[in-house]
């Protein structure tokens, strides 16, 4: 009889108590049939009492461990933590969870069962709906279709003009995207990461602080050979931006510029990379403030917190 599959469910906070403390209740009530699982807060430096009130949590169903980063290290940095953590503690898969996501009980051992059935595939990603009432055009749809509006079903990158978008966003899910498929890109919100991926291409990049890094890491996990995949056969209702603020925001705006640059230039060809560096130069006259200072440290090559610090 084959081993139960290990895995690290990895949970990123800053400053987000009651947001966190609600996805633990959920975490609580996950089915872990046929799984060894873990739960992991990582605490980027939050001042909310996180790790007073969330450090000796305990979990019904799964061993449970805070870490407390020291410092803000980003999206990318502090799921770093997460990810080393549980491949150094044996764990077979690692799944990246936001703190602001509503999740149905078989999450966990849908994702794991879909990854044991395809050892091709290196990361995935499931269909994600907005949570009620955090949709983008809360006005358009009825009140029967609320809770059921794709946030993603996919992720689409745009390779002529540098862009990524979630496949499906802002449309009622028909069935339309029921269909198990590669993807460009597997979406930071919930994916679960393959042991031998991370061994192969290392880590997220850290240097990249927050947003595109999920895009980033799986251009990468395509260019040494793993395959990228939507899964419809499980999804989970998000709390879109209830953590970075929405947009036109200073992050949004700042970091969305800035990593875009690097993106293009890490992983499009020459003619994109030259629109990119234009459109680059041209925000820092014509962009709103953070679109500006992301520009520039784009342009000399920033990395990090950069200017966004600041803020």
């Amino acid at each position: 009889m084959s081993k139960s599959p290990k895995v690290s469910i990895v949970i990123l906070t800053r400053n987000a108590l009651g947001l966190t403390r609600d996805q633990l209740i959920d975490v609580a009530n996950l089915d872990t049939e046929g799984i060894l699982p873990e739960c992991l807060v990582i605490d980027n430096a939050s001042d909310d009492k996180t790790e007073e009130v969330l450090g000796g949590y305990k979990l019904p169903n799964m061993d449970y461990k805070f870490i407390e980063a020291g410092a803000n290290l980003g999206f990318a940095g502090g799921n770093n933590l997460g990810i080393k953590d549980g491949f150094l503690g044996g764990s077979d898969y690692v799944i990246l969870m936001n703190n602001d996501l509503i999740l149905p009980k078989n999450i966990v051992t849908k994702l794991v069962g879909f990854m044991e059935e395809n050892p091709e595939v290196g990361l995935t990603s499931p269909k994600m709906y907005f949570a009620k009432g955090y949709e983008f055009h809360k006005k358009r749809y009825k009140d029967n279709e609320l809770g059921n509006v794709f946030w993603y079903a996919g992720g689409v990158i745009d390779r002529d003009n540098a862009y990524s978008t979630h496949r499906g966003v802002d449309e009622v899910d028909r069935g339309q995207y029921d269909r198990e498929e590669e993807t460009d890109f597997a979406n930071g919100a919930c994916v679960i990461i393959r042991r031998e991926v991370v061994e192969k291409i290392g880590y997220l990049d850290d240097s990249l602080f927050l947003y595109w890094e999920d895009a980033d890491f799986s251009q990468r996990a395509k260019k040494a050979g793993f395959k990228v995949a939507y899964y419809p056969g499980t999804h989970l209702w998000h709390k879109v931006s209830a953590s970075t603020g929405g947009s036109g925001s200073a992050t949004n705006d700042y970091f969305l510029t800035r990593n875009r640059f690097y993106f293009a230039k890490r992983h499009l060809s020459p003619r994109v990379k030259f629109a990119v560096w234009r459109d680059t130069l041209k925000l820092i006259f014509t962009g709103r403030k953070w679109q500006r200072l992301g520009a520039v440290d784009a342009l000399l090559g920033v990395k990090g917190m950069g200017l966004w610090a600041r803020h």
